[in-house]
């Protein structure tokens, strides 16, 4: 189903009395998703977190900002530039929408570094965790530093003085920079006042001091701009430094690659990707008592206006601070360890193939271990009577055991096939070197359909087994990346359906070959029967309703903006239908409107993992339907991607995912709640009221050894 029909759908069945496209009833996504970034900020100022675990919220709320601009704030400024008026189903106009944007952003990033100067840092100088800045350096810190300075630094650093011969460098993307003022004449006679020091990459941002005559704490920290800011004037010989500010600039950093007008997607994205660095400029951050003189300097280098001004009170890049949590060893500052456990049946037995034969098994990560899946892929790529792999690649670590099995299962003469997603936003890098090493190990490797990224998680085996072929599966809501799936919560299942397989099968088919489309029987698939099928079972649970029957639809993804699909939601909320929603983070559905969607909640957990799986549960009258899936309810899942919903069909596999689901809903730790008014509020524990964390009751249940 394409949009449009699910549009003329919508429409057919909406009340004479409502008009379900009024603009009231949306909320503006790129507004919902600084929203949910201010979510992740406040985990910061949460004393319930541990002091290291809030300085990481910190970073996150950063790294989360960053890809902001880079993405949905360069894709706004576009509009503006093509002459974009309308905007969303919101009804704010493209120029609205990126003001709104800017207020919103320059909001969080004060409120950022206040956390981090009001908060964090006097929080962890209590803790004797020191991030010392010059004017507290004890004589032998200072005389370490410069020795660290002129040995480690200065052979690595090059500035470049400003003159007709050496124009403005050029800047790459989210660096740290320095814009110096000088005084006097070098000794080529020039004074021209100006330099740019860029400071590679490669350097350490935080500096752990080690012990010295005068005395350390164990845990004395320096920031790499403090050092390089008091001996600035080391790599200016005969100069006087009057000033000297940090600086970064963030750039456009979408990929644009006509796929239809190219006969290499790899070669052509390896080129996209060198100037990725050096796109449009978006967002210039300055330290906040830089001399408005040279910040203005800045601005008219860049091309930019004071609305994309963000002075800073801090290092410009507080992502760079996460490094402080590896350099001090302090666990009782963190989250206590953990170790994922194994189902039962999987402890017992390490025939995989006989376990998943016997009976499915669902796993819910990080609580359970990602290893059976990587153990499965191994035993796959060893086992004599397994012919065929087949799997999707869209994010994966680098040395990843999945790629190593990958890899070994080609050599031993299996058939592999692995699609792998170039296209996967700011991994392309990672998977271009991925896609080459499979085919140098002799598998076919493919990049998906053009114009739909693959984003579907899926792994086939196909295996000889008294002389029939077998079909063994596994599928996920998340990647195939063993370190994020310790950071991640998603779902993911085994399973020897003949259905599912020959489903699954279909689908690489499609991927691989040519072809019309091909009615599955389990799965359902975007860009062609995932929509309307979701669709079909919201209008059923509505028909439920109006006929007196119980109904229910609880909903879990990470964001919620289809338009069409939102209505229809509203349509069940309007027919009586009680809809629980959870979601991570954009979200344009407007909750608790009288007359419209006042059955309708909305949730969203924010706490020590970050919410990614995809749930979608349709009471059906009591014979309930639960889907996993990869997908988002956002346009681009829906139609302009490949991916999967697949269901759950054992009873008891359903209601240990709906007790799952309703400790998220009744969750009064980490949960917030999105009002009528279009903002967010923390879910607070009732008087009397037990305290409710659904991640820690999952660590709990699930884990083998949980703090």
């Amino acid at each position: 189903m394409n949009p449009t029909d699910l549009q003329s759908r919508t429409e057919a069945s909406a009340p004479a009395s409502v008009d379900l496209k009024s603009t009231s009833l949306y909320l503006n996504q790129e507004l919902s998703l600084l929203d949910f970034n201010e979510r992740v900020l406040a985990q910061t100022k949460d004393e319930g977190v541990p002091l290291l675990e809030r300085l990481r919220f910190l970073c996150i709320s950063c790294t989360n900002l960053d890809e902001f601009f880079e993405i949905r704030v360069a894709g706004l400024e576009e509009q503006v530039a093509m002459g974009a008026l309308t905007g969303g189903p919101d009804g704010m106009s493209v120029g609205e929408v990126l003001k709104a944007v800017r207020a919103r952003a320059r909001g969080l990033v004060e409120d950022q570094y206040r956390v981090l100067q009001q908060v964090l840092l006097p929080e962890l100088l209590k803790q004797g965790i020191a991030c010392l800045s010059s004017e507290h350096w004890s004589a032998s810190q200072d005389a370490w530093l410069q020795r660290y300075f002129m040995e480690e630094l200065l052979p690595v650093l090059s500035p470049i003085g400003l003159d007709p011969a050496h124009p403005f460098p050029r800047i790459l993307n989210k660096s740290l920079n320095f814009i110096v003022a000088l005084r006097g004449k070098d000794a080529f006679g020039r004074k021209s006042g100006l330099a740019v020091l860029q400071v590679p990459r490669a350097l350490p941002r935080v500096i752990h001091l080690p012990p010295v005559d005068g005395g350390n704490g164990p845990h004395d920290l320096v920031l790499l701009s403090s050092v390089i800011q008091a001996y600035v004037d080391r790599l200016f010989p005969g100069m006087t430094v009057d000033a000297c500010y940090q600086f970064r600039v963030t750039r456009n950093s979408e990929l644009f690659v006509e796929e239809e007008e190219i006969d290499d997607l790899l070669r052509a994205l390896e080129g996209e990707l060198m100037s990725r660095r050096y796109g449009e400029e978006v967002r210039l951050e300055v330290a906040h008592d830089c001399r408005d003189d040279l910040v203005q300097y800045l601005l008219d280098r860049f091309s930019l206006l004071r609305d994309d001004l963000y002075p800073v009170d801090g290092p410009v890049n507080l992502n760079r601070l996460e490094a402080i949590y590896d350099l001090v060893d302090r666990p009782d500052l963190k989250y206590p360890a953990f170790s994922p456990s194994l189902p039962a049946r999987l402890a017992r037995h390490s025939d995989l193939f006989k376990v998943i034969r016997e009976q499915e098994i669902l796993l819910h990560h990080p609580y359970e271990s990602f290893a059976p899946v990587a153990e499965f892929l191994r035993q796959s790529a060893t086992d004599p009577d397994v012919l065929a792999i087949k799997q999707t690649l869209y994010r994966t670590e680098h040395d990843s055991p999945i790629v190593d099995s990958l890899e070994l299962a080609a050599q031993n003469g299996k058939e592999v096939t692995v699609v792998v997603e170039l296209r996967a936003r700011f991994d392309e890098a990672a998977n271009i070197q991925l896609a080459t090493r499979l085919q140098e190990a002799g598998a076919h490797v493919v990049y998906g359909v053009v114009g739909h990224k693959t984003h579907a998680k899926m792994l086939l085996v196909v295996r000889r087994e008294l002389k029939k072929l077998r079909h063994y599966v596994h599928l996920s809501t998340g990647n195939y990346h063993s370190a994020t799936a310790k950071s991640y919560t998603d779902y993911s299942l085994f399973t020897a359906e003949p259905t599912i397989g020959e489903d699954v099968r279909q689908v690489f088919l499609q991927l691989t070959s040519l072809g019309k489309v091909i009615k599955l029987g389990r799965l359902l698939q975007s860009p062609f029967s995932m929509a309307s099928g979701f669709m079909e079972r919201i209008e059923r649970e509505i028909a439920h309703a109006q006929a007196g029957r119980a109904t229910r639809i609880v909903v879990k993804v990470n964001s919620l903006v289809e338009p069409q699909i939102i209505q229809a939601l509203y349509r069940a909320s309007m027919a009586g239908v009680r809809v629980d929603l959870i979601v991570r983070g954009m979200c344009r559905l407007r909750p608790g409107v009288a007359g419209v969607s006042d059955n309708i909640r909305v949730r969203s957990i924010v706490g020590r993992f970050l919410e990614h799986a995809r749930v979608c549960c349709f009471h059906n009258g009591g014979d309930s339907e639960v889907f996993l899936s990869s997908a988002d309810w956002r346009e681009r899942n829906f139609f302009r991607r490949v991916e999967i919903a697949f269901p759950i069909e054992s009873k008891k596999l359903q209601r240990r995912l709906l007790k799952d689901l309703e400790a998220e809903l009744a969750d009064n730790a980490q949960a917030w709640e999105l009002l009528a008014a279009g903002r967010y509020q923390r879910v607070p524990p009732q008087p009397d009221e037990p305290m409710i964390a659904s991640q820690s009751r999952l660590l709990a249940e699930l884990t083998e050894n949980p703090g």
